[in-house]
């Protein structure tokens, strides 16, 4: 009889370790195969894609163990979950004590990825917030002044801060006081705080955001490089629109990708020259520093434009979407604080610095696009140089939406609203690559329709960028960490969501009615 109790309860733990272990498994390959390219949801995250072959390798392994623990079905464990429901647990929304229990086969399986150090990390992190969208900072100067200038400190500080606190909702407790990584991206996060009444609806707001930003940034790179183009070369008999035509017919091969890795491979050179430009915008203001107007730089602001420039100064800050996929591939995630606050600290002293000097340079003359205001001869080189660098940005927004769309559409475990997009053998069904050229059709469309690269900058900064770097990390950090927040951060917390909140708001409708105003005036950039 004793023989007989010990068999089975050996039976029993040799199952849960199986089931560990197969769950485990197909939650380590999913994780990184719904999230690695929303991690690098930032427009200029580039340098994070270099990763894109191993996630390409995650999302196949995903798909062999879905597969294999759907067979494995019908075997319960001991909280009574289904053996391969790699679903529920992938989504954020299983039980802590189910993640608890494959906790450690996740530690072992992570020894196995590549894992970055912290000055990589803050490489990543430099290329999202010191990216091309800086060209229209000086334009912010132009309308909000010294009050400007202020924003960009400011907006550094609170979207370090928010960062910390969005990684910190990824961890809690455990029974004895340590803190363990419980949630994976920031989808978890808005899941999690949704749960158990609505626990996917946090993840679709959070998605729907995301794919709003990329796409957006997809036409804003589309719209910036027809109009440098056009800018360069104003005596050809080509508008601005056909450059924009001409620049997406370069861009249509995107629709075949498949993976980021040869892309990945040219944008470490595209983010250098983008440095190499910023030096020679700069230089050129500093030799002309004799005419600086400091008589204009202003004291009050313009309160029609003046939220607009709120909402570009925030969208040149935006990486909160890719931060809990960078911290977790961290070699040491303790360092994670001090990486957000160099970075983010370099990052304000540049866009200040640029900002300032190349308004200065031009005063009232200064335009959406500050290469623009160059002479013919440099301004043409330096837009070219930006041109290659817009057109090979653009595949990973791209791809990024086209992943998003994907995975909750046509991917989603069998509860995705349409058939999959992939044949069997992971093959690209012809209707799947139509929607990717529609996709990239509609970029065209839209920059053609609306090519005002400020407007559209602050629309989105205003839209998803307040909302994904002020509101909802404010707001999840009091929800999920509620009991255990002093009150200086409780201040701290409601006070960003607030203002915030307003920022969003003004901006959001300043942008609109500045799009009105350019469609009825038929004003260009």
């Amino acid at each position: 009889m004793a023989h007989l109790i010990r068999h089975k309860i050996s039976n029993k733990i040799t199952n849960a370790m199986n089931t560990a272990s197969n769950k485990s498994q197909a939650k380590v390959s999913g994780v990184f195969a719904r999230l690695g390219f929303q991690a690098a949801t930032d427009e200029e995250a580039l340098g994070f894609a270099e990763c894109d072959d191993l996630d390409y390798d995650y999302r196949q392994g995903m798909r062999m163990d879905v597969l294999q623990t759907d067979e494995a079905g019908g075997e319960m464990d001991g909280d009574g979950m289904v053996e391969g429901d790699s679903h529920y647990q992938r989504d954020g929304t299983g039980p802590r004590g189910a993640r608890k229990s494959t906790g450690s086969c996740e530690e072992l399986a992570a020894q196995d990825k590549p894992k970055i150090t912290a000055w990589e990390a803050g490489w990543n992190v430099t290329n999202a917030i010191q990216g091309m969208f800086v060209l229209g900072l000086p334009y912010a100067i132009l309308h909000g002044g010294y009050l400007g200038l202020f924003l960009i400190i400011f907006a550094a500080v609170v979207c370090c801060y928010t960062g910390k606190i969005l990684i910190a909702c990824l961890y809690e407790e455990n029974e004895d006081g340590e803190r363990v990584r419980v949630r994976d991206s920031y989808v978890d996060i808005a899941n999690a705080c949704c749960a158990p009444r609505f626990p996917t609806l946090g993840g679709h707001v959070v998605n729907v955001a995301q794919i709003i930003e990329l796409v957006m940034t997809c036409i804003l790179y589309v719209v910036v490089s027809g109009n440098l183009m056009y800018n360069s070369f104003p005596n050809l008999p080509v508008s601005q629109k056909a450059w924009s035509v001409i620049a997406t017919a370069a861009l249509l091969p995107c629709a075949f990708l498949k993976n980021l890795k040869a892309v990945s491979k040219f944008s470490l050179l595209c983010t250098l020259a983008h440095f190499v430009i910023n030096i020679l915008v700069i230089a050129y203001c500093l030799s002309r520093a004799h005419d600086w107007a400091w008589e204009k730089v202003k004291f009050y602001i313009d309160v029609k434009k003046f939220p607009i420039s709120i909402g570009i100064i925030v969208f040149s800050y935006t990486s909160q979407i890719f931060l809990p996929s960078l911290e977790g591939n961290m070699q040491k995630p303790s360092e994670f604080h001090c990486m957000m606050d160099w970075t983010h600290i370099a990052a304000c002293v540049l866009k200040g610095l640029f900002a300032l000097v190349a308004y200065l340079t031009w005063a009232d003359d200064t335009k959406e696009v500050i290469t623009d205001n160059l002479p013919g001869g440099i301004r043409a080189v330096v837009n070219i140089f930006l041109v290659a660098k817009a057109l090979l940005s653009y595949p990973l927004p791209f791809f990024a939406a086209v992943e998003v769309f994907e995975k909750s559409l046509f991917q989603d475990g069998g509860r995705a609203m349409f058939p999959d997009c992939y044949g069997p053998g992971g093959q690209l069904k012809s209707w799947g690559l139509g929607l990717r050229i529609g996709l990239v059709v509609f970029t065209l469309l839209m920059a053609v329709f609306v090519p005002h690269f400020a407007l559209l900058m602050g629309l989105t900064g205003s839209l998803t960028g307040a909302g994904l770097c002020f509101l909802l990390p404010s707001l999840f950090h009091l929800k999920l960490l509620w009991r255990k927040l002093l009150w200086h951060q409780v201040f701290f917390d409601v006070a960003i969501f607030v203002i915030g909140g307003i920022c969003s708001i003004s901006g959001f409708i300043h942008s609109i009615e500045g799009l009105i105003e350019a469609f009825k005036y038929n004003i260009q950039d």
